[in-house]
Formats: C-alpha cells, sequence, structure tokens
C-alpha cells in the first residue's frame, strides 16, 4: 500500500499529545497535553501545551509554538525556519549550531503520527518521542 501524503488541513483541529523524554545522562522526562493547528492566512499556528515533568523536578505547564505554511514548512514562532515535515513521513534536520536536531516523521498508523527526535551536539544530547492522536 502506498502511503498518503499528508497535507496541512490533515492536521487542523486539537490532538492528545504524549511526549518521552531521556536525556544522556539518565534523566527521564514526560508530557502530557494538546496540540492544535489553527488556520492562519495560507498556513497555519501551531501550539502545544500540557504538563512537563522532568527527573524529580516539580511538574511544570508547558508550551511551544510554531507556524506551519502550506507546504509543510515549520517555523519558529518568531519567523526563523525550523525544518520541513516530509508530506510522506521521513527524516528532516536541523541544525541549531552547535547542536543538531535529527527528526523521522512516521505517519503509517495516520490518523495517528508520531514524531522522534535525536538532538546531539555539546549543549544538548537527548531523544523525545511525541505521539499524537485525535481526542
Amino acid at each position: 500500500m502506498t502511503p498518503e501524503a499528508r497535507v496541512l488541513a490533515d492536521f487542523a483541529g486539537d490532538w492528545r499529545l504524549i511526549k518521552t523524554v531521556a536525556q544522556a545522562d539518565g534523566t527521564r522526562g514526560s508530557f502530557d497535553g494538546t496540540a492544535s493547528w489553527y488556520p492562519v492566512g495560507t498556513g497555519a499556528d501551531y501550539s502545544e501545551e500540557g504538563r512537563m515533568t522532568l527527573g524529580d523536578a516539580a511538574p511544570f505547564h508547558a508550551t511551544r509554538r510554531y507556524k506551519w505554511s502550506r507546504a509543510l514548512e515549520i517555523s519558529f514562532d518568531d519567523g526563523r525556519f525550523f525544518h520541513q515535515v516530509p508530506a510522506l513521513g521521513g527524516a528532516a534536520t536541523h541544525w541549531c549550531a552547535p547542536d543538531r536536531y535529527d527528526v523521522v516523521y512516521d505517519f503509517s498508523a495516520w490518523p495517528e503520527f508520531t514524531v522522534s527526535w535525536r538532538v546531539k551536539g555539546p549543549r544538548k544530547d537527548y531523544t523525545l518521542q511525541c505521539q499524537y492522536r485525535r481526542p
């Protein structure tokens, strides 16, 4: 079966978002919250918010925002380019000197999907697994 290319409209609305993080020093973390894509002009604003726990620290409220284009290009809230989502799923990279962010999008279980990050450099060293599903 040939995978179907994702388009921006596929992501519109609200999603349940679960994240797990594993840092190289052994610290583990988790995030439980929501992610939302809302149309703005020809693109969409993405926002996530939820409860984050890292190691033994007290849980805290975490948020993140990005802008998505019709071509699935993701930019930071200030307009700087982040990376492009492969429409069929697959890998992308973002270089944030001196750290490298490698990501893999997996749409094979659509409408659920995963985003897996490997972040490595002198300042950061962790993996992050993100699971999205409709509420």
